[in-house]
């Protein structure tokens, strides 16, 4: 199948993509685990040699959960907007956050926290109306059997792989049989993950570090969908993915088919104490804005500290987000891709029927806000904030070629501090002029 077509799962019986996905707009991530202790990178900090992969986990020590309070969690993605999260279940350095029955490193095993830490999390989302996500890396550089085979083609990995001796053996030291032990215990794991908490969605990572006939892709999609057939899995289940994942930079061309933008809100996945560069509510705002007038849904992250605990700094940002979304509600929730470039300055959304379209303005309008090509006769203009209504008018235009519409700009009283949205409602679907003007 089409890897981004939005119909997964096996070639004989195709799915639709499951429809509250496009619809959600946002989700929150989660990037939590034993790295919150001393505040380090996840995983890459032992990997990359910035500390001793014994250092690392000496924060199995550390990690207690002491305040972990998943509805409390729910709530505050609640009011962020979000439909949905992802919890990272397994980064790459092996560490579950629930109590696997398989050989590797748990924190209910390892760490003082002592417990499963997934179970609540997925049932303080669903008592809030939240789809469940859970994260899960292919990739476990803590495994003895997971450092045995070497990619078959490097040069087409998006990254340099088969050169640390944490995922890769040496030329001719490879080890098919422990390989298949690896999958083995990465598909155990995966059963347990699908088979107890039931996910929603399922984020896979670490993808780049093998072939898809390595990883056994095919397999682990259709064990998977024998337990809940409509299961989103991402574009790092490689051809069996529903949607594309373009990471912390806004696409300039949105991916063909659904999408998500993962997004941190500072520079780091998980908590580091020293990372204070948080982007403002307002660039939240236009991240999101952006990626949902061109059809993709923001999964904004947050790491939480060891304790459990999310930082004041992310929390104010969630809710000064939530804030915004709840007073554009209309214009964000089952909403489609707005207006191609070039028709208005700013993204736009459009609603499902396609006749009303939303145009965000992120500075302050000033005498007018004009939109170019639209066919479609407009009947009325509101500020979707506060109903009130915007004279507007039509000048020019030629034969085929449509005049531009003229919206007069709303009182500063009634701009959103912002982005300011106003709802055209039509007088039918929408029709676009795109060519190039009379000869």
């Amino acid at each position: 199948m089409n890897r981004f077509s939005g119909t997964h799962h096996s070639e004989d019986t195709p799915m639709p993509m499951q429809p509250w996905f496009p619809d959600a707009k946002l989700g929150i991530f989660v990037h939590y685990g034993i790295y919150a202790v001393d505040g380090v990178p996840e995983s890459w900090s032992f990997y990359d040699g910035r500390v001793s992969r014994e250092q690392y986990m000496k924060q199995l020590a550390g990690f207690t959960a002491a305040r972990y309070e998943p509805e409390a969690w729910a709530r505050l993605f609640a009011r962020a907007g979000a439909r949905y999260a992802v919890l990272t279940a397994r980064h790459h350095d092996g560490v579950a956050l629930w109590d696997t029955a398989q050989r590797g490193l748990s924190v209910a095993r390892d760490t003082p926290a002592g417990r499963d830490l997934v179970a609540g999390y997925a049932d303080a989302l669903r008592a809030e109306g939240l789809k469940v996500g859970l994260y899960y890396s292919h990739s476990d550089w803590s495994h003895p059997d997971y450092p045995t085979v070497r990619h078959p083609h490097p040069e087409t990995a998006p990254v340099p792989v088969n050169d640390n001796r944490f995922s890769a053996p040496a030329p001719g030291a490879e080890d098919p049989a422990a390989w298949r032990r690896y999958l083995a215990y990465r598909d155990a794991q995966v059963r347990e993950l699908t088979t107890r908490y039931r996910p929603d969605l399922l984020w896979f990572d670490g993808e780049w570090e093998r072939s898809e006939e390595q990883w056994g892709i095919g397999e682990l999609a259709d064990q998977i969908l024998a337990v809940n057939p409509a299961t989103v899995l991402n574009a790092r289940m490689l051809s069996r993915g529903d949607y594309a994942t373009p990471e912390q930079g806004v696409p300039m061309r949105a991916p063909d088919g659904p999408w998500e933008l993962c997004l941190t809100i500072n520079e780091s996945w998980g908590y580091q104490g020293d990372d204070h560069s948080h982007k403002s509510v307002g660039q939240l705002v236009r991240y999101f804005a952006e990626t949902i007038g061109a059809g993709g849904n923001l999964l904004l992250d947050v790491g939480p500290r060891e304790d459990g605990t999310i930082t004041g700094e992310q929390t104010v940002r969630l809710e000064g987000l939530g804030d915004w979304i709840a007073r554009h509600a209309p214009a964000v929730y089952g909403t489609v891709a707005g207006l191609p470039a070039g028709h208005h300055y700013g993204p736009s959304t459009l609603s499902a029927d396609r006749r009303t379209l939303y145009l965000t303005c992120f500075d302050t309008p000033r005498e007018t806000v004009s939109v170019r090509g639209l066919r479609t006769a407009v009947r009325r203009v509101t500020v979707v904030s506060t109903g009130v209504e915007l004279a507007h008018r039509v000048t020019g235009g030629l034969h085929e070629v449509p005049g531009v519409l003229w919206i007069d700009a709303p009182e500063p009283a009634q701009s959103d501090p912002y982005a300011t949205v106003l709802a055209l409602e039509l007088d039918g679907e929408l029709d676009l002029y795109r060519g190039t003007g009379r000869g």
